[in-house]
Order: structure tokens, then sequence, then C-alpha cells
């Protein structure tokens, strides 16, 4: 076998491959012979069909598995030679020409094709302890804990029968069947019978609950709405509906008093539990914003400190998932690029930027956690896919199954615990610096750091 480089500009290499015919021919000898063994043709006992008779059956089906095997072999063995890691699938080209390739089928000629590599680039790490990052440390207020009791003392306000002849005000939890028509027809989803309507919720489409004022038990009208444009089912957004509406019942909110008995309701032990578990919950998720700014800044450095070109089959692969999404998103809210203030040109070469930063950062923490040998164990993979069940209640088994099913699936659950362990390490390793700041002041920061980091996006 002769293999010549006749290419090699930056990631990409190609390469001339010459396979012999006498070695493909063979290799092509070894294969029948192993069949010899195995196939049964009538007129033959076992194990004695003549070679010369398999050729004439089996010969030309031996001889494109021998060359697609010798094609493999050829490959790995120009990976393996000079230490290649791929970015993706070699491209291999074979002869076009049908009198060259019944040539090589037929044992006449040599195999002679190109083959073309994408390698994966050499990373140089930077030195994390030069790594200056800000940790924003928020405790949690007084004011916070209230504004918390009070959204829960919301959340589970009671609500107590109307009399006879009431009418539905501001507030009042309703039941209704409703009946809904596009164009005088009625769509998907636009039925349903004893639904929970909180007057002033906003949990519907506009205009739905506040024409609900004033109805009565046992009153059947007509309300007249209009889907919102951005409305997610895109055969809908915009259009015109009208809805027959049946009250079954009306109901008024009752006051909550803030106290060991409605901490207790909760199944809590006091008020001051309840106020612990609050404020646990409110600093867990203080926590969590820092933790994603501290993130945030880390990944912004590593990409800052490693600029070199990605694998573009890699940064393609990234760009036509970023990409479809955005289509999706656009059709499904009924918007156009120009909507967004931008062009289709623009936002494909944003999005292009987008997807090799992505890219890039995403070898880089690959090579931090190679080199430094951090792993994720099969238990933490355990205990995520068991936190991912509990969304999904009354559907365990199934989505168990699929991950059980699916090593894809379950490659999105190891990569970003793997992510997190790669960003403690390179942390601890950092110059981090606490500072302490309110709820609104992360939030801010939260916001002007994602300003930023879509700027340099599209810098």
């Amino acid at each position: 076998m002769q293999v010549t480089e006749t290419s090699a500009q930056g990631l990409k290499h190609e390469y001339q491959v010459v396979v012999p015919k006498t070695e493909l021919g063979t290799r092509a000898d070894e294969r029948l012979g192993d069949l010899k063994t195995k196939v049964q043709i009538r007129g033959f006992r076992p194990g004695k069909v003549p070679v010369d008779h398999l050729r004439k059956v089996y010969g030309r089906s031996v001889m494109a598995e021998t060359i697609e095997a010798a094609v493999r072999d050829a490959n790995s063995k120009i990976v393996t030679d000079n230490n290649f890691k791929l970015a993706a699938e070699p491209k291999v080209t074979l002869p076009e020409d049908p009198k060259t390739i019944e040539a090589v089928i037929s044992g006449e000629a040599d195999l002679s094709y190109t083959v073309s590599l994408e390698v994966m680039p050499k990373i140089e790490l930077a030195d994390f302890k030069n790594m200056k990052l800000e940790k924003l440390v928020a405790e949690v207020s007084d004011e916070e804990i209230d504004e918390a009791m009070k959204r829960i003392a919301e959340q589970n306000k009671p609500y107590v029968a109307k009399a006879d002849g009431a009418k539905a005000e501001q507030g009042d939890r309703l039941t209704v069947n409703f009946v809904g028509r596009v164009d005088g027809k009625e769509f998907d989803g636009g039925k349903a019978e004893d639904v929970a309507v909180n007057i002033g919720a906003g949990q519907f489409i506009p205009g739905f609950e506040e024409q609900l004022v004033g109805f009565a038990v046992g009153d059947n009208k007509t309300i007249q709405v209009k889907f919102p444009e951005g409305y997610a089912n895109a055969d809908l957004a915009g259009k015109d509906a009208e809805f027959d509406v049946t009250v079954k019942g009306i109901e008024s909110a009752g006051a909550v008093t803030i106290d060991d008995t409605f901490a207790t309701s909760l199944g809590m032990e006091s008020l001051d539990k309840l106020k612990d578990a609050v404020r646990q919950s409110v600093q867990q998720g203080h926590n969590q914003a820092s933790r994603q700014r501290l993130k945030r800044q880390l990944l912004d450095n590593l990409d800052k400190m490693h600029q070199f070109e990605p694998p573009q089959s890699l940064v393609e692969d990234e760009f036509n998932n970023v990409w479809k999404q955005v289509q999706d998103d656009l059709k499904s809210q009924a918007r156009t690029f120009a909507d967004e203030g931008t062009t289709e040109e623009a936002a494909r070469e944003e999005y292009r930027k987008i997807a090799e930063r992505r890219v890039r950062l995403g070898l880089v923490v690959a090579e931090i956690g190679e080199r430094n040998k951090i792993q994720v164990s099969d238990e933490e993979v355990n205990r995520a896919v068991v936190e991912r069940l509990r969304q999904f209640p009354g559907q365990e088994r199934e989505v168990y199954e699929f991950y059980k099913k699916n090593p894809q699936a379950l490659a999105s659950i190891r990569a970003p615990i793997f992510e997190e362990k790669v960003v403690d390490f390179v942390s601890e390793l950092g110059q981090v610096t606490e500072k302490k700041v309110s709820r609104a002041e992360i939030e801010k920061a939260e916001e002007e750091d994602s300003a930023k980091a879509l700027a340099d996006a599209k810098s």
C-alpha cells in the first residue's frame, strides 16, 4: 500500500492511497478460504467447495467487501501513524469511472482513492493561576423573606363559593366550560371542561379573563378575543376568535393570615420553620445566580486565553443546530429577521461566530478534563437521571427506558456534569475574590454580562 499526502492546510489533510491489486487479491482469497468452511452449496460436501467455484459465485461480493475493508484499514493506519485525533469521519473519494471500478473489482487494476481528513487542533492550555474572577455573594434580606411569604400566601389563599346570583368580580375564581372557534371552526386545544380561571391572573389570552367579569353561575355567553401576534401556535397567531363560555361555579378569595396555623397547613411545624425553609430556598436562588455569573466569567476568560481555529466540520454542525432553533423560534412567533432589527445574512454571520465560540470552548473544556483526569461517575449520572425523572410524574418508567436505550441522550446528561466539574477545577486554580452585593445587584450584573457576551460574540 502506498500513501502520499497531497494537501495539508490547517486542520485539513488529503491523502492519495494506492492499494495494489495483488494485495486485494490476497485478501480476497483469504476471505474465500474462510467462506469455504462455512457455506453450503448443493452438490458439494461441507468444506469441500473448490475455491474457484466460490470465486465464480461470491467473487464480486467478496472483492467489494475486501475493498471496503482495505479502505477502512488504510485510513486507520494514516490516523495512527500521524497520531491524529479526528474531528469528523474521513471523507473517501473512490474512482467514478465504471471501467476503472470494474477493473478493480475484477482484480485487474490497483485501487486508487483519495481521503480527506479534518483533525482536532493541538491545544496549549493557559496558566489558570493568573485568571481573576469575581464572585458575588448576596445574603437574604428580611424584605425578600416577606415578599416570598406574601407570594406563598397568595398562591395558597382559600376560595369560598359566592352566594347564588352573585356576579364574577376581579380576583374571583371561576369554573368554566368553553369551546373556541376561529373563522367559525373549532380548533385543536380550544375546547375544555371544568377549567379554573382566576380573573386578573393573566393566564389566558388577553381579554378572555376580563370579559368574565359580571358573569353569574349558569351563564352561557360568547366572548370575542384575538390571539397575540407572537402566540406559540403559529396557525392561531394574530387571529380573531370567539369562545362560548359556560360558568359552572364562582368563588371569591379569602384572606390569609401568615401565622403558625398557615405554616402547619403547608406541612411545616411552625411559622419560624416555614421562614427558615423560605430563607434557604431564596439563598439557593442567590447562590445559583452567583455561580452562573462566575461560570460565565470563567468561560469568557477561557475563550480569550485560547484563540485557535476550531474544526470547521464541528462548527458547521453546531451552526446548523443553532440556526434551526433560530428559524423554529421565529416561525413559532410568526416573526421575521426584520422584526428582530437585522437581516438573515447578518444573523447567519452572528450565529456562526457563536457556534465557533461554543465549539472552541467545548474543545478547551474537554482538554482540561482529559489532562487532569476529570471524570463523571456512573453514580453521578444516575443521580442526574433520577432528578430528570422527577420532572415527569407518572412517566418515570418511560423516561428511564428512553435514557437506558439512547446513549446519546445519556451523554446529554453526562456533558453538563462534566462541564460543571471542570468549572470547579479551574475556579480553584484561579484568583477568586468575593464581593457582597444585593440580589438586585446580582440581577443587574447578569444583565450586563449577558449583553457584553452577546456584543463580544457579534464582534
